[in-house]
């Protein structure tokens, strides 16, 4: 049931919150004290008691042209009374032809073909398949390795659960796919506390991927590597300088297929299209969604180097399927209607150049928090960071969800943690003044501190 008053806004503690199992949510904790937002714009959320809550997490890691852009919703809107659904199998419409395009105009050169799906975990297993089929159809089925990476977050599906490496979401599942392997984390806090952009040490850590693991399981075993450039829901893990050349030069030398999960990185949070183009280093795929449609409509996509799509034109018989895989969302007509206006809106605000020219702001700010009591490490890149506290011993995450609440309650501010680390990702509209107010509630609550934080301790 929902109570709505007589100006028609939504009270408070009226929702049922029984019947719905949240994802990544402690439910007996939120449903005792429920947290709701129930409207947004620009760079705030509303709560159900009529707070503004800023947002310092870009909804997700996601809504990077800010919340409500009229462009979109018009977009979305003309577009639901045009045509609602189109299927993709065996049948097309324009929109997704020409999201593909605007898409291809922005990713490095070479990669050119576009596989739409409806999340980054779609986009991960997609692209996963499509390294191993890749290989299969070339004749080279002995390729059936992966290979991904400690604290590696690479969406809930099963391949990616495989790949990736943050346990909390393996443990409950049993065995997943086999023939999986990981390189460790390039995380040191030992040698690069405190970092400000790329940390100078650690480039050694991707020599592993061929003393240690090509060399145990053959290099003619493996099919793809998979990283995302800046390992962003374990905490904020950026590359040491140098560290992702040396995958890119490993993969090229074995003929082993690099994949970046850039579904955070994507779309301008470090200033560029995507960290691909920071770096300067092109994978053979790319994995994207959230800011892909600035998250007003589900969307995924891999992006792919040509060859690697030419190889199943030419493998398969004239007028037969290619590829065997797809959703039936895919290409959705509203999301590739929301994804062509998100384009738009990024190109003609700048929206890139904007999150490039705020990150050296953002960064000072981020590092005013050094010396604050329990605040172990900062790091960030671009419009991103992550601070690391000390926990509260034999309370893990309880420190950071502590901060997390006060946040909200009592500062209005929305922020994210994983662990006992807070990860800030702003829409990329963020203003100097709302950087200030962001930092200066976190340096608030960590000031008043306790030593054992009154609240639950819960898993991020």
């Amino acid at each position: 049931m929902i109570i709505v008053n007589i100006s028609g806004d939504i009270m408070p503690n009226t929702i049922n919150t029984e019947h719905f199992w949240m994802p990544f949510t402690a439910n007996r904790q939120f449903k005792a004290k429920p947290r709701m937002l129930v409207s947004a714009s620009g760079m705030y959320y509303t709560s159900d008691d009529g707070r503004k809550i800023l947002d310092g997490t870009a909804g997700l890691w996601c809504v990077n042209a800010g919340h409500g852009h009229p462009k979109i919703t018009e977009a979305i809107a003309q577009q639901a009374a045009t045509m609602d659904f189109a299927p993709l199998f065996q049948m097309g419409h324009p929109k997704v032809f020409q999201a593909a395009s605007a898409l291809v105009e922005i990713a490095p050169e070479g990669l050119n073909r576009v596989f739409f799906c409806n999340d980054g975990s779609e986009a991960v297993d997609s692209a996963l398949k499509i390294a191993l089929a890749y290989h299969r159809v070339r004749g080279d089925g002995l390729r059936t390795r992966l290979i991904g990476r400690e604290r590696g977050y690479h969406g809930v599906g099963f391949g990616g659960i495989a790949v990736g490496g943050i346990a909390g979401n393996r443990k409950h599942f049993g065995p997943t796919l086999a023939g999986v392997d990981h390189l460790r984390h390039p995380l040191d806090i030992a040698r690069n506390a405190f970092s400000r952009g790329l940390p100078e040490h650690g480039a050694e850590m991707a020599d592993e991927l061929e003393q240690r693991l090509i060399t145990l399981h053959d290099p003619a075993t493996v099919a793809a590597v998979i990283v995302e450039p800046i390992q962003g829901s374990t905490g904020v893990i950026l590359p040491p300088k140098g560290y992702l050349q040396k995958l890119r030069a490993i993969c090229d030398k074995y003929g082993i297929l690099l994949i970046f999960d850039e579904v955070i990185t994507g779309f301008g949070r470090l200033g560029t299209p995507f960290a691909a183009d920071y770096f300067g280093v092109v994978p053979d795929m790319i994995t994207c969604a959230k800011g892909l449609t600035n998250a007003a409509v589900p969307m995924g996509a891999v992006i792919v180097r040509q060859d690697i799509h030419d190889a199943f034109m030419a493998a398969a018989p004239e007028n037969t399927i290619e590829f065997f895989h797809g959703y039936t969302y895919t290409g959705h007509p509203l999301a590739s209607a929301a994804m062509l206006a998100t384009m738009e809106v990024f190109k003609e605000e700048g929206m890139f150049d904007r999150a490039a020219n705020m990150a050296p702001y953002f960064e000072e700010a981020a590092h005013s928090l050094k010396g604050l009591p329990y605040v172990k490490d900062v790091r960030n890149l671009g419009l991103v960071c992550g601070i690391e506290l000390e926990g509260v011993p034999g309370k893990p995450t309880a420190r950071a969800f502590d901060v997390f609440l006060k946040c909200f309650w009592d500062k209005n501010v929305l922020i994210r943690t994983t662990g006992d680390i807070i990860a800030l990702s702003p829409p990329l509209i963020i203003e100097k003044q709302q950087i200030d107010a962001l930092f200066a509630a976190i340096a608030d609550v960590l000031k008043s501190q306790k030593a054992v934080p009154e609240t639950h301790t819960v898993a991020a």
